[in-house]
């Protein structure tokens, strides 16, 4: 299949073996994606039937009052972004003027690389400036670049960001469960009632921005749980709408999301997108599972199926630009950097974490694992040492606090007691580094050590092969990394909750021999050159392309309403021939006395 692989199975069989009619034939004809086009093939080998096939210039004549196929090219159209946060930086000069700094994350490089689409990006800019000049002044600048910024106040931001999205979703799809104390009080309950008001509140500002510049042709792919209403909302509007949703986090086993109190809601409102995407095939499952379970709906080797309409689901992983980094490896500011590191750690292995301080990331643990290597392989102490990097996050929340103070207290305990005057085991920094400063830390690492204990994907898993070209470091690797998927043939997968197992990998890495290193780290870079991010967002968008001219041609094999008043000014004879002519138009007329009397039954 040439897009993302759905989690069912195949997106359908092959061309059918059975001769072409002229209306097969002309149907093949019209479909541009070979996808597409097999799909064609078997509704129309499936919508045979002994009477069709007898008559097929009566199946002819019926084809005539099929919904026609509008066909779309891609070409020249407008794809419109919705995420939760413009990818800009917006502030003030000291002259008062607004000035804009573009960032240049893996979702920006992404889209990017997609051709025959103009993009165009909506979401909330980062702050909140009062109606008037000044606000007029900044959304006309955004405009200039693309951006049509969604204004939030700052009490809805609130509730709706660090409320809804972080405090319940986030957790959630990270196997966190809610808290139990809390739901001891009445309190907590309304205040997430509140939550999910605003929730809906900002999903609905969301939508009147996008609807405002909609225009007939545009692609809309909206990103992440925090706007997992908006497709509902778009369809409601604009039912004929291309819409599609990608989840950049995990998406929990249908035993975990079936906890959350909104649960039904959610899920139709994120059905209605004709393409719903997700990093990993267990992800997707998941959902799938979660949409049969949860709403009684049917699974399909495309995805899920809803009263005749069917939402697709796939996995789509996403990737990198290793271009840039090869091209930052080459630049006089990293070659420095690299030059100044290899002299400070000269005759040490290195080996690297890179994680936000965040629960979910394993920081504890992999501090853990360090020691009792340590403690274990007494050779190994003043030979080895561990930059840890971990960005802050969320610095007002008391559990990252928490957090903070527990991994300041693992570290202090490490260095003093496997430190020397001469050596520091762990290299403990609570900031952010610039992309030459990371490229550069990079390349001289050895082993590169990712202990998540839940990750949508971890793209630092793909950062650091990128920059390994030279090196050949090895990547110890979480198993529930959604990274694990892609890289985990070249990797050494761990179970971080098992200490004693992340400390085996660590020596295994450590002493590994060159050849196997070099293997390992060409068929981990293959992955990663050739699944960039510019390939992930072409494919999806591809996809919902394609996706959506399967939604025409299943709405062109839909039989028109029957006229009853004309049915019954028919004689029994001429309904005798059209009860033949209905099977093959998958109507199915139990009794004559029924189309004869539609006030027994409302429906055929």
């Amino acid at each position: 299949m040439r897009g993302g692989t759905s989690p069912g199975g195949e997106a359908g069989p092959g061309a059918s073996s059975t001769p072409q009619t002229p209306s097969t034939a002309r149907a093949a004809a019209t479909v541009p994606a070979s996808r597409v086009d097999r799909l064609l093939r078997e509704r129309i080998r499936k919508s045979r039937s002994a009477q069709a096939l007898d008559h097929l210039d009566e199946w002819d004549r019926w084809e005539q009052d099929f919904v026609p196929l509008e066909r779309v090219e891609p070409a020249g159209g407008r794809l419109i972004v919705v995420a939760n946060r413009l990818p800009v930086t917006c502030s003030k000069d000291s002259s008062g003027r607004w000035k804009l700094q573009i960032s240049a994350g893996g979702l920006v490089s992404a889209l990017m690389g997609v051709n025959n689409y103009s993009t165009l990006w909506i979401g909330w800019p980062g702050i909140y400036v009062k109606p008037g000049r000044d606000r007029d002044a900044l959304a006309a600048m955004l405009q200039r670049e693309g951006y049509i910024p969604v204004w939030l106040e700052s009490g809805l931001l609130d509730l709706y960001y660090n409320g809804f999205c972080n405090s319940v979703l986030w957790q959630l799809f990270h196997y966190v469960p809610l808290q139990l104390d809390g739901w001891q009080r009445v309190q907590e309950h309304q205040t997430l009632q509140m939550q999910w008001g605003a929730y809906q509140q900002a999903n609905d500002r969301f939508g009147e921005v996008v609807l405002a510049v909609y225009q007939p042709g545009d692609m809309v792919w909206v990103q992440d749980y925090h706007l997992m209403l908006l497709p509902s909302i778009l369809k409601n509007a604009v039912p004929r709408a291309k819409v599609g949703w990608f989840l950049h986090t995990p998406f929990p086993s249908s035993e975990i999301y079936r906890t959350l109190p909104v649960r039904e809601d959610v899920l139709r409102a994120t059905l209605r997108a004709d393409l719903i995407g997700f990093h990993t095939y267990d992800y997707a499952r998941h959902f799938i599972s979660s949409c049969t379970r949860i709403l009684g709906l049917e699974g399909t080797p495309e995805g899920v199926e809803d009263n005749g309409s069917v939402a697709r689901v796939a996995a789509f992983p996403i990737g990198i630009d290793p271009e840039r980094f090869a091209q930052a490896l080459e630049t006089e500011e990293v070659q420095m950097n690299i030059a100044k590191l290899l002299n400070r750690y000269a005759g040490r292995k290195v080996m690297l974490g890179v994680d936000r301080l965040d629960m979910i990331k394993g920081i504890p643990q992999k501090l853990l694992a360090f020691e009792k290597f340590l403690h274990e392989h007494p050779e190994w102490r003043d030979k080895v040492l561990l930059v840890q990097i971990a960005v802050p996050s969320r610095t007002d929340v008391p559990e990252y606090q928490k957090l903070r103070s527990m991994v300041h207290e693992i570290v202090g305990r490490i260095n003093g007691a496997f430190g020397t005057l001469t050596y520091v085991p762990i290299h403990h920094l609570d900031r952010q580094l610039s992309f030459h400063e990371l490229c550069a830390l990079y390349a001289v690492t050895d082993v590169a050590l990712i202990t998540s204990l839940r990750d949508g994907m971890n793209l630092v898993s793909y950062e650091y092969v990128a920059c390994q070209a030279d090196n050949a470091g090895v990547l110890v690797l979480s198993e529930f990394a959604g990274a694990a998927q892609s890289l985990g043939a070249g990797s050494i997968l761990v179970n971080p909750w098992n200490i004693n197992d992340v400390a085996a990998a660590i020596e295994d890495a450590l002493t590994m021999s060159e050849e196997e290193r070099r293997e390992r780290h060409r068929q981990n870079y293959m992955h990663v050159a050739t699944h960039t991010a510019q390939t992930w967002a072409d494919t999806f968008i591809s996809e919902l392309n394609d996706t959506h001219i399967e939604a025409d041609l299943r709405l062109r094999h839909t039989p028109p309403e029957l006229d009853f008043a004309e049915v019954r000014s028919l004689g029994a004879g001429v309904l005798g021939i059209c009860l033949l002519a209905c099977c093959s138009r998958y109507v199915w007329l139990r009794c004559l006395s029924t189309c004869m009397d539609p006030g027994r039954h409302k429906h055929c």
